[in-house]
């Protein structure tokens, strides 16, 4: 019986893979859909021995999604380059530190969509986490299980045993041309679309039931061999190959360069291709392919200095402007928002597009009825880069800027310090909706289901007056909602009790503080270490963190002073950052070489930008300013360094090299 059942799963493992991973099919679909059903009667019988990694295994039902686990090293994101110059300088810092040895390029197709972490124990998927912040993923164990293309069981041979702990990445993405039959269900189920196939394969992994994944056409491409024990590869190349052995799924499109010359030979080639490719592409990522040269390389805080996205060019088509609206954001910002006569642009249909603000109408004398020209940088954001003057018929309609809140009706505020024009009132609901949905985006709490449309309901009918009000829901009244049933509502209060256990920089970053983002987030809490304590702080207190202005600091304190109200109920509802006890003493960093001076920064560096540059000063007790003076301690002068430079040299401030830089970085 054992025998029989085991030789059943590996030959319904050999045709997944035949048919998910090798695109080369060997049994029609009613065949293996029999075997599939043979299993499941056998399994019947002793249902407490079926093993994790049988095939019938990959549905569950609901998953338990939002622990956060750290990843075994930090999923790094890339750098990008923008052209063929942009590239070679790429080329010219790896030679650099790699003391100008010879260097092997490789290249991908850069999928866009989620990434995520897999994670094999003696060849058994036991793990997958998605990309999360870098340090710390969200389990999604049981949603990744449901898509074929991922092995539950690695292809292992005597010649080519599963090592005991196997480590890989990858990229989920769904094919462009599903993406509409997806929308078409959400439509009729009263859901919002999917803007774009990356938002829908991030969706679908991250929702809570997994018999909805699973319904998804859902498909992986690996792209690197993270972790191992017991294998020794020396370059990605023959990573690749050897994760293609175990049955993973690997972008067929991977090259081997001799030189960055023939790297871009092959961009050029994808740039004309790229409309038919099956899915979303947004470039090429190029990586040294030696491992050990990639380890001499490392990475700076924020991306390899071995890989770099080589990015396509934005897409751009022409339009023409219907209507111009405005926009309250949540911090009381007017937003003009340009209606488009609806236009494909990169595989999406583009129906507006963001003016930014009142003088870039003026800058760019934008009218309605103007025909534009439309990019869709970073294949994502539609942006209108150009007026067609010349096409004008002479009915285009000057826009005037409203002196009122279109919400509320409140005077609008115009400060000679910014370009930006707000609604100051406190109480305006498009800035309720903004603030709640900000509340629940992924830089916050984020709470899966609460949209738009729903949180649209939840102000309106008066079920929630702050983001406080949220954890107080009853199911009952969010029953009532339009196309709100037993299982969405279910689900979004799950998950909003679920956000209960987002960390205080998460809940700082949703609160929606002026001028707060999650860098500024971490760096507060990294030194007053819960809100509360923040919420006490004076503002000349805030100031003197490093890295904290005067404007970031009278924005929070003055937010504390105005909503002690919202505080309290939030620690009421049992966030985990309120009640859990604070026993860490004050982070106070190490004293390093960076510590209690003060820096400038000028000109190209070698391996990161200048604001990279500033950040990693500021993490280790420095600061930074913009200009140089008798009271700088350092300038950090790389390629092209101007007038700083010159400054520094007749104040006799000290320079230090990008390599100088780099070598106290690395022993601080």
């Amino acid at each position: 019986m054992n025998t029989d059942i085991n030789k059943l799963r590996g030959l319904i493992r050999y045709h997944e893979r035949k048919y998910y991973i090798d695109d080369q099919p060997e049994i029609p679909d009613a065949e293996f859909d029999e075997l599939m059903r043979q299993l499941e009667e056998l399994e019947k019988a002793s249902p407490k021995n079926i093993p994790s990694d049988s095939p019938t295994q990959r549905v569950g039902g609901d998953v338990a999604l939002g622990s956060r686990i750290p990843h075994r090293s930090p999923m790094l994101s890339l750098d990008n380059a923008f052209g063929k110059e942009e590239i070679l300088d790429f080329g010219v810092r790896v030679k650099k530190l790699l003391e100008d040895a010879p260097v092997e390029y490789v290249t991908e197709l850069k999928i866009d969509g989620l990434g995520v972490s897999l994670l094999y124990e003696n060849g058994v998927f036991v793990r997958g986490l998605t990309r999360g912040d870098g340090e710390y993923g969200e389990d999604v164990t049981g949603n990744l299980r449901t898509i074929r293309a991922v092995p539950l069981r690695l292809t292992a041979t005597d010649d080519n045993p599963a090592p005991p702990i196997l480590e890989v990445r990858g990229e989920v993405f769904i094919p462009k041309h599903l993406l509409g039959d997806i929308n078409v269900q959400r439509e009729a189920a009263g859901e919002s679309p999917f803007a774009n196939p990356r938002n829908a394969a991030a969706g679908s992994v991250r929702t809570l039931d997994s018999t909805i994944t699973a319904k998804r056409p859902l498909d992986i491409f690996i792209y690197s061999l993270n972790y191992t024990e017991g294998l020794d590869i020396a370059t990605h190349t023959e990573a690749l190959e050897k994760l293609k052995c175990y049955g993973f799924k690997c972008n067929p499109h991977t090259k081997l360069h001799a030189s960055l010359d023939d790297v871009i030979t092959f961009y050029e080639h994808w740039v004309t291709k790229r409309e038919a490719i099956p899915y979303e592409v947004d470039g090429l990522v190029v990586k040294v392919n030696n491992i050990n040269q990639q380890k001499e390389l490392g990475s700076t805080a924020k991306s390899p200095r071995w890989a770099t996205s080589y990015k396509f060019p934005a897409h751009q088509t022409t339009t023409t402007i219907k209507n111009i609206e405005v926009q309250v954001g949540r911090t009381g910002v007017l937003t003009p928002i340009a209606i488009l006569e609806p236009v494909k642009l990169a595989g999406a249909t583009i129906t507006h597009a963001t003016l930014h603000n009142e003088q870039e109408i003026h800058n760019k004398d934008v009218r309605i009825g103007d025909t534009v020209v439309l990019e869709r940088a970073g294949d994502v954001i539609p942006k209108i880069i150009d007026v067609q003057k010349e096409k004008r018929k002479g009915d285009e309609v000057v826009f005037q800027f409203p002196d009122l809140c279109p919400s509320c009706n409140t005077p609008v505020q115009r400060s000679e310090n910014e370009v930006a024009v707000r609604c100051v009132n406190a109480g305006c609901s498009a800035q309720l909706k903004r603030r709640i949905a900000h509340f629940a985006s992924r830089k916050a709490l984020e709470i899966e289901g609460l949209g738009p449309a729903t949180v649209n309901q939840l102000v309106d009918n008066g079920l929630v007056r702050d983001v406080a009000d949220l954890y107080s829901l009853e199911s009952q009244e969010v029953r009532k909602l339009d196309r709100m049933g037993d299982g969405l509502t279910h689900n979004l209060l799950h998950q909003i009790e679920h956000s209960k256990q987002g960390s205080a920089a998460k809940v700082l970053v949703g609160l929606s503080i002026f001028h707060v983002g999650e860098t500024v987030a971490e760096l507060l809490i990294d030194h007053f270490l819960s809100i509360e304590g923040l919420s006490q702080a004076d503002a000349e207190t805030i100031e003197a963190i490093p890295g904290i202005g005067p404007q970031i600091a009278e924005s929070v304190s003055s937010f504390f002073a105005q909503n002690r109200l919202l505080i309290e109920k939030l620690k009421a509802a049992g966030l985990r950052c309120f009640t859990e006890e604070v026993v860490q003493a004050p982070k106070i960093l190490e004293e390093t070489f960076f510590s209690g001076k003060t820096f400038a920064v000028t000109g190209s560096l070698t391996d990161m930008t200048r604001t990279e540059a500033s950040t990693e000063i500021k993490v280790r007790g420095g600061k930074v300013t913009s200009s140089v003076t008798g009271k700088t301690d350092y300038l950090i002068a790389g390629d092209g360094a101007g007038s700083k430079y010159d400054k520094a040299v007749e104040l006799e401030v000290p320079i230090l090299t990008p390599e100088d830089f780099l070598e106290h970085l690395e022993k601080n």
